[in-house]
């Protein structure tokens, strides 16, 4: 039996690494991970700690059209940020890049970041994507804070992003949020990025950002707005939501 762990950076898809390779070995699990230049630099660091954790190597999952794994060459390939079905980057930087992986790595079961209180999105998932999902943390009764606690527990320190107030590891500047907090955090602790999403998007005509129910642009978006607290966003795996 073989099972791949997609490990996302986040501590919720490293948590389900450990409990799948304690479970059923390491001889029969792959850890692949799905690499996007836009993420911040210290989930390198991260994901080496947690393989020395697990004991176990970390494959990389690229889309052979898209080398360089980048969020903004796949927007201004694709011509937009964010379609009705979901975002682009997840489709050619996620599920393309694990189709492609898959040709040449048959496995038997998925294991993917689901905690106790994404049970909604584990089922979605099992009936619009595969059904030969492991649920482990769902087994487990583990939520995203009971994640992040276990690993602080075997003394490995979080990606540093969680630590400048974003609520998981995805790239930053993620296109599948739309909360005006969101963007604002990004403006404050990374500048560059929010310009550069404020340029590409006014540029390709995608409204990123919701205020008062209707979509704007972030070039419009009031640097003192805010929306809710932010709320604890799902890891970026395989599965394309919206944030509202």
């Amino acid at each position: 039996m073989k099972i791949a762990v997609w490990f996302s950076c986040g501590a919720a898809s490293a948590a389900a690494l450990k409990l799948t390779v304690d479970k059923y070995g390491a001889d029969n699990v792959y850890a692949v991970n799905n690499p996007v230049i836009e993420e911040h630099h210290d989930n390198k660091r991260f994901a080496e700690d947690v393989a020395n954790w697990v004991g176990i190597d970390i494959q990389y999952a690229v889309n052979s059209k898209y080398p360089l794994a980048s969020v903004v060459d796949v927007f201004d390939r694709r011509k937009g940020m964010a379609f009705p079905h979901g975002a682009p980057c997840t489709v050619e930087l996620k599920k393309r890049a694990r189709q492609e992986w898959e040709e040449s790595n048959p496995v038997d079961w998925h294991v993917l970041g689901f905690t106790v209180d994404e049970r909604n999105r584990h089922d979605r998932f099992v009936m619009t994507e595969r059904d030969n999902v492991l649920p482990i943390l769902i087994d487990a009764n583990m939520t995203k804070n009971d994640c992040a606690d276990m690993i602080r527990s075997a003394g490995i320190k979080l990606p540093e992003i969680y630590g400048r107030g974003f609520p998981n590891a995805n790239c930053i500047g993620c296109v599948k949020a739309t909360s005006p907090t969101y963007w604002n955090l990004v403006r404050r602790e990374f500048p560059d990025v929010f310009d550069q999403r404020a340029e590409q998007s006014r540029r390709l005509g995608a409204r990123l950002v919701r205020v008062r129910n209707q979509r704007i642009f972030l070039d419009e978006l009031d640097p003192q707005a805010k929306g809710r607290p932010l709320k604890t966003m799902p890891d970026c795996g395989l599965f394309c939501e919206e944030d509202e």
